[in-house]
């Protein structure tokens, strides 16, 4: 990788941001260990990928595919499936792990973003839509209405489509969490990303380990229907005892579903990768998930929160 210096942009929706959400800063300076052979995966692309990528643009939505510069957006996108990130593309935190766009987009939405979603969805026939979105910590409910409304135009234009929301923390307000959960979602998910010793290194500092816990039980305590899910990215210096902790505090908060991946280093001025976490690792964290009592747990190099997201419930640990 080379040094990026911060980077200034305007985006599509003019609002200002610091590209890939960092500025330069000391991470620069700590080299990337190469990818082992697991890591690496051929481009494939099929008429599909070409398709997604149209309904995208031509409806002028986002995509956590491209804007967390995603592994597996080859993968997804040929098989007809996409992730779509609402609310813009500028997320107003900056968690050292991610590389979305952070700015203060001052209270901008999109009032056709839901519509649109919904005719994108139903034009690519999705049975399984997950939506997720930025941080927007310059709204009173984080999102929480734009985001539900949503899914209920998705729901009416596709009564037969399951819909999963990756969501922020909402600053952990219980009004904007029941707005969500009670909206006709099926899957309720947001992120943990890393142990509890980590979170400050890791996460923006608005973030907060126990404040994820809370809003995921306080998900569960307001509509038991709906399944909860998070996730946890391997490779920034946790240890196992602290993996196996974490899933110790999910569980105690009625966390369903947990999905394991590799971090990978975005640009240089993200957090360095610790370790490369191998195959054998992942299925050992999976069969320890499992027995801890997850209904499932998805765990490998690749994975990521809304990968293969609708084989969750099959219980092999979607297909890998």
């Amino acid at each position: 990788m080379e040094i990026i210096a911060t980077t200034k942009i305007t985006n599509r929706d003019g609002i200002k941001a610091i590209k890939n959400g960092q500025k330069a800063n000391k991470y620069a300076d700590i080299p990337t260990p190469k990818k082992p052979s697991w890591l690496k995966i051929k481009a494939e692309f099929n008429p599909n990928f070409h398709k997604v990528k149209e309904q995208v643009q031509s409806k002028q939505l986002y995509t956590v595919c491209e804007e967390a510069h995603c592994p597996n957006i080859n993968e997804c996108w040929s098989a007809g499936t996409a992730t779509f990130m609402l609310m813009g593309s500028v997320c107003t935190r900056a968690c050292k792990f991610c590389s979305v766009d952070t700015g203060n987009p001052n209270g901008w939405l999109d009032k056709d973003e839901p519509m649109n979603t919904a005719k994108a969805v139903a034009i690519m026939r999705l049975k399984y839509v997950v939506l997720t979105s930025v941080n927007r910590d310059d709204l009173p409910d984080g999102g929480a209405q734009h985001f539900a409304d949503t899914v209920k135009l998705i729901k009416e234009l596709n009564p037969n489509t399951a819909v999963e929301a990756l969501t922020p923390d909402f600053k952990g307000l219980f009004s904007s969490i029941n707005t969500l959960v009670n909206c006709g979602l099926e899957v309720f998910a947001q992120n943990i990303e890393t142990v509890e010793r980590l979170t400050h290194q890791v996460r923006d500092i608005r973030a907060g380990y126990h404040q994820t816990l809370d809003v995921l039980a306080e998900s569960k305590r307001i509509n038991p229907e709906v399944l909860t899910k998070t996730s946890i990215i391997l490779g920034l210096g946790e240890t196992d005892a602290e993996i196996e902790q974490t899933m110790d505090d999910l569980i105690e908060n009625k966390v369903d579903i947990l999905t394991i991946g590799q971090y990978l280093r975005p640009t240089v001025n993200h957090h360095p990768i610790e370790r490369w976490v191998t195959p054998e690792e992942f299925e050992k964290y999976r069969q320890i998930g499992l027995k801890k009592g997850f209904l499932e747990v998805v765990s490998g190099p690749m994975v990521r929160s809304s990968y293969r997201a609708e084989r969750a419930l099959q219980k092999n640990n979607a297909g890998l």
